[in-house]
């Protein structure tokens, strides 16, 4: 009882009551003090006044070691010395008045909510002997009868209290399990929420998503149709009335209608023409796609206050529809994964014209992130890919660029920013064998291009 106790495991300890460890003792003790007044006020021999001084020895000595002291209830040593120091004074009251046994109730109080397990069995045991020495006090102590059932009554309160103790200990662990229980359970609760709410969003990001290229399917194939049908047509009309004008002279009373047939069938085509640019991606329709880059970086910038450089190198020359927009809609998801996720400081956005393709690179220089790690629990489970770095938005960019025939390729690494490279081919691809050639030639091309410049803002 003396060293150091060990510190209770599971949940953190817990203050006792506060009207148990306060009033009860008090009152038992200042009880107790009464009854040795008035039962011995008529002796004469000076035991009354020992008494009433231990009484008040008990009564200072929980005072000022426990209840002007909250601040040591949680010092396990402390508390060690106060219950100590609290069984020997009940020890000696006992000792010369046997009543003082019915003061042992004070220090079980203390040994059940101050002392910590497993010294709580030891306290309780030393508290029972005293208390038994007091029940047994009226037994004759001059025959080994006496002497044995003396031995009794210790022993059956010695175990009656321990066996208390122990069912209690047990009570007190399956409590603290239950509470354990709970929280973990309410853990799981906000991380299931949290999950649900993520998964509702990535939801809606692919509804938003399939519903964008499906209306882009419908417009490039309304496209194509009015190109193939209208606009080929009218131009064969043109073509055939032009001809037909350097064949033969048209009479003048055919010089009208024939004027407005061509004056009709060129307006036609113009309005063929109009509505098929009029079918393109919105940053497309009024602009290239370096100039239409240029916008969305502009707007980006103004929206999160984050300057971003774009250039463009090489020649620029003219693109199938269909990859300018995987290339515009490859730079809005990579500015918005550097937005979502990078805390980065400086963007830089590179439209690279090359021999045979055309390469997009945006790079950041963010905290980046684990690339194996996304890639491997991609790999598990399509489904499952991480959000937390723009899982799906890197799988949409990567399918709508090999749907073309292009390539997509990440660099990052935690602490080193993030550089997202894809790159189309300006004319459609041979044999596997030569895309395959295309490919590994583009990889140093990527690493040139991808090389911080002098002066360059990432």
């Amino acid at each position: 009882m003396s060293g150091q106790m060990p510190e209770p495991q599971g949940a953190a300890w817990e203050r006792p009551p506060l009207l148990l460890v306060t009033v009860v003792p008090y009152t038992l003790l200042a009880g107790l003090a009464v009854f040795q007044v008035i039962t011995e006020q008529s002796a004469g021999d000076g035991s009354l006044a020992v008494d009433l001084g231990l009484c008040g020895l008990a009564a200072g000595w929980m005072l000022g070691m426990f209840t002007l002291r909250p601040a040591w209830w949680e010092r396990p040593l402390i508390m060690a010395v106060f219950f100590t120091g609290l069984v020997a004074i009940t020890a000696v009251l006992v000792a010369r008045t046997p009543v003082f046994g019915l003061f042992t109730p004070a220090p079980y109080i203390y040994a059940f909510t101050v002392v910590r397990w497993p010294w709580r069995l030891l306290g309780v045991a030393a508290v029972a002997v005293v208390a038994g020495a007091a029940q047994a006090s009226s037994v004759p102590k001059t025959t080994a009868l006496g002497l044995t059932i003396s031995a009794l009554i210790v022993i059956v309160n010695i175990v009656m209290m321990c066996v208390t103790a122990w069912f209690l200990q047990i009570a007190e662990q399956e409590r603290e399990q239950r509470v354990q229980a709970f929280a973990e359970l309410s853990r799981t609760n906000r991380l299931l929420e949290a999950t649900l709410a993520e998964n509702a969003g990535l939801h809606a990001q692919l509804l938003a998503q399939a519903r964008e290229a499906g209306v882009l399917d419908e417009r490039q194939r309304m496209a194509r149709e009015i190109h193939d049908t209208l606009a080929q047509g009218l131009t064969g009309i043109i073509t055939q009335l032009q001809a037909a004008e350097q064949m033969h002279d048209v009479p003048a009373q055919w010089r009208r209608p024939f004027e407005a047939v061509k004056g009709l069938a060129r307006e036609s085509l113009a309005e063929a023409r109009r509505s098929v640019d009029a079918l393109r991606p919105e940053p497309l329709e009024t602009a290239r796609l370096g100039e239409a880059l240029t916008d969305v970086a502009d707007r980006w910038s103004k929206l999160h206050g984050l300057p971003v450089q774009v250039t463009t190198t090489g020649t620029a020359r003219p693109m199938a529809p269909e990859a300018e927009f995987a290339l515009l809609r490859t730079a809005q998801e990579a500015l918005a994964n550097v937005a979502k996720h990078a805390r980065a400081t400086r963007i830089g956005v590179t439209l690279s014209y090359l021999e045979h393709e055309v390469a997009l690179d945006v790079r950041d220089d963010g905290r980046g992130f684990d690339l194996a790690g996304l890639e491997a629990e991609g790999a598990g489970d399509g489904a499952s890919r991480p959000a937390s770095r723009g899982g799906f938005g890197l799988t949409i960019m990567r399918q709508r660029v090999e749907g073309l025939s292009g390539s997509l390729r990440i660099e990052s690494e935690p602490g080193a920013g993030t550089g997202i490279s894809a790159c189309i081919p300006t004319q459609p691809t041979g044999s596997p064998d030569d895309r395959s050639h295309g490919s590994a030639a583009r990889v140093p091309r990527m690493t040139d291009r991808m090389a911080e410049p002098p002066g360059s803002p990432v």
